[in-house]
């Protein structure tokens, strides 16, 4: 049994997914297996899009002020 997306950190969700990708191009699993990984690949996905996003955000608030000095700014993650 695997831990929700949302528990896993951004490398052990990209590994899930890179063995669901394994496991369905090798054949070896039939079509029920098959809609099931799939849609645990998307929740995986979108967990992983939701930490870059965050990531992002961060970076983006790390700033130069008029001084040419890196200033930064405290981050407030947007409500889930």
């Amino acid at each position: 049994m695997t831990r929700p997306a949302k528990k896993l950190t951004f490398e052990q969700a990209m590994q899930r997914l890179d063995a669901i990708v394994e496991a369905m191009e090798s054949g070896e699993i039939g079509i029920e297996d098959s809609i099931a990984r799939y849609e645990e690949a998307m929740e995986l996905a979108a967990h992983c899009r939701q930490i870059l996003d965050r990531a992002e955000q961060r970076i983006r608030q790390i700033q130069l002020d008029a001084s040419g000095q890196v200033r930064s700014e405290p981050f407030e993650a947007p409500p889930p």
